[in-house]
């Protein structure tokens, strides 16, 4: 078992990058991994779709890993990275491996090509050249309604035989899928669900965690939904999720990352709610919305 294999389950966060005036905002970058390393996540997911990261230029993408290591360093945490890749070329992806190698990081979360739409026997076939060819532990993200193509089970559990390959970010969109894979991997392949509004159907069923953008918000209660189940205390922990269900429909409500960031940034985390274009910032109806809850939910803390 992989040193990330070990770490490879609870409550992952997709770290939002922050942006302000066009450039990547470090500031709100340092104070975002600050915050988080003091709660009860278990890894960060860098560069990947929360992230925008189809949008970084190489440099950015590069310093915002550097920073958020140095960041850890510093509160001496020793949480694990995972960054996020996507493309629809082998060949690229191979050399973008080769360009992360010596990055302070720990695996890779690599989408399933898109656009093309290959086939299974394509899939599989990138997806061992790529785990072949990596200095770092891969956890695949299967996430057909994005790509266009789904991983099906019988491929997966062909990639989990692969001893690169560690686990699944699993956003496949079929219950019926998730439970048979769940119930034929072998016993080291972690499964994670993606689908924040089935986090906790998705633990219910035998997932291994979750890595859930919604976390960003009311990060103890998610963790605490994970908890209570791994402890057996399922009404303790359905009561948990209905703290913060609703919050998984209303920061979808529009495109994400988008709605994340203008709480985020609604609650000092960070300086701006910018997101790059083709992405927009939330309109006017939704923050509203997001300004009644979030002095909602201060009421009630206080």
């Amino acid at each position: 078992m992989t040193g990330l294999q070990e770490h490879l389950h609870g409550l992952w966060l997709p770290l939002v990058t922050p942006f302000r005036d066009g450039a990547l905002d470090e500031r709100s970058l340092r104070r975002l991994t600050r915050h988080y390393s003091g709660q009860a996540v278990d890894g960060f997911i860098l560069g990947a779709t929360s992230g925008e990261g189809m949008t970084l230029r190489d440099a950015e993408l590069e310093r915002l890993v550097a920073i958020v290591r140095d960041e850890l360093a510093t509160g001496n945490s020793k949480l694990p990275i995972c960054l996020g890749l996507a493309g629809a070329d082998t060949s690229r992806l191979k050399e973008r491996l080769d360009e992360t190698a010596d990055w302070p990081i720990d695996g890779y979360l690599i989408a399933s090509p898109y656009y093309l739409r290959p086939s299974q026997r394509g899939l599989l076939a990138h997806f061992e050249a790529l785990a072949d060819h990596a200095a770092w532990p891969l956890a695949l993200y299967n996430i057909p309604y994005r790509t266009s193509v789904n991983i099906t089970n019988q491929t997966l559990l062909r990639l989990a035989e692969h001893p690169n390959i560690i686990g699944l970010k699993d956003c496949g969109a079929s219950r019926e899928q998730s439970i048979a894979l769940l119930r034929d991997r072998p016993k080291d392949f972690r499964v994670l669900t993606g689908e924040d509004a089935n986090y906790f159907e998705a633990l219910s069923d035998g997932a291994d965690g979750g890595i859930v953008l919604s976390a960003h918000l009311e990060t103890a209660t998610f963790a605490a939904v994970h908890a209570e189940l791994k402890h057996g205390n399922h009404d303790v922990a359905l009561a948990r999720w209905h703290e913060v269900a609703e919050l998984t429909r209303l920061l979808f409500t529009e495109p994400s990352p988008a709605p994340a960031k203008y709480w985020l940034w609604r609650t000092g985390l960070i300086d701006s709610p910018e997101v790059r274009l083709p992405m927009v910032e939330v309109g006017s109806e939704l923050a509203a919305q997001f300004d009644r809850e979030i002095e909602r939910r201060m009421i009630v803390a206080a």
